[in-house]
């Protein structure tokens, strides 16, 4: 039997019998390294609503797991890429700063009407901007006070995480989809408070039938009730189908489109196979402040609707 599901097994007997203190494991109190700066926001932030779930301690079912994620998960310490990340080395406040920040309000605005916690984000092309995207998002949600975020590479065929992060590849995704270890062994933990990762894993020959083989479902039933998000990084839509078989498994999907690069048919194509995949919307990458591309895609949008 899984160690979760012993987890979960001791935490029901010990809530019945009152024993339960639902005090999660408490992290280290080594600061943050340099180029780390965390922004201190306040609760209410996300648009002026406070999260749905509840914390960790008032629910001790999630308590105990978090507190055997944190025992025997891998501590790391990341070297990434900060060109690449918006919020680190006093970026915090530049204008692509501000749209993620934009943009994590209108998915809490979107979680009022709807269960959203497993997000998917895909494009229809390479290079667009979905790992750049995935990484951002994934910081500014855990610099919410007590939002766990979980960031998966479910890119299994060009993976691109744990470079963007200067984290270990493996273990990893592939490796647990292929049985070789649990879910525990696969998650890490860097310095970025909140925030933990599963990166791709090794490389496969197979990736297709390994995201198809049920285990992926098993491995997000099992650890999405710690996380108040769970962000996955998917391969592109047009040339293979694994964001299709991965946005079965979510809640939602962000298509991430690169301005003055994606062939508009194919934007539609693949916002199109998605329609009833749960499509959020569209993150338009690379606008340039005083560009028309916005309206562009705005209206061709539109117009696709009719």
């Amino acid at each position: 039997m899984s160690r979760i599901h012993d987890a979960l097994k001791k935490a029901e007997q010990e809530k019945a019998a009152g024993h339960l203190s639902g005090g999660a494991a408490s992290p280290g109190k080594a600061g943050p390294p340099g180029w780390l700066q965390p922004e201190g926001l306040s609760a209410r932030d996300g648009g002026g609503l406070r999260k749905p779930s509840r914390s960790v301690r008032e629910d001790p079912v999630r308590a105990t797991l978090l507190k055997a994620l944190d025992e025997r998960c891998r501590r790391s310490s990341w070297m990434p890429q900060t060109c690449m990340i918006l919020f680190v080395h006093g970026k915090k406040h530049s204008p692509g700063a501000e749209e993620f920040r934009s943009l994590r309000s209108q998915l809490y605005l979107v979680r009022v009407q709807q269960p959203v916690r497993k997000l998917l984000i895909t494009s229809p092309l390479p290079e667009e901007g979905k790992s750049f995207t995935a990484v951002n998002l994934s910081f500014v949600m855990a610099q919410q006070p007590d939002c766990r975020v979980l960031l998966i590479d479910a890119d299994l065929r060009m993976a691109e995480l744990h470079q963007i992060l200067g984290a270990p590849p493996t273990p990893g995704l592939s490796d647990y989809l292929a049985g070789g270890v649990d879910e525990f062994s696969v998650v890490q933990r860097g310095p970025v408070p909140n925030l933990y990762l599963i990166p791709s894993g090794k490389t496969v020959s197979n990736p297709s039938e390994l995201i198809g083989n049920g285990r992926f479902k098993l491995l997000l039933d099992r650890l999405a009730p710690v996380f108040d998000w769970v962000i996955l990084d998917s391969p592109p839509v047009i040339p293979v189908s694994d964001a299709k078989l991965l946005a079965g498994l979510c809640d939602g999907t962000l298509m991430v489109v690169k301005a003055g690069k994606t062939p508009f048919d194919l934007a539609q194509k693949a916002c199109q196979e998605f329609r009833d995949k749960g499509l959020l919307g569209v993150v338009l990458n690379q606008v340039r402040v005083d560009s028309k591309y916005g309206y562009y895609y705005g209206q061709s949008e539109r117009k696709s609707k009719k």
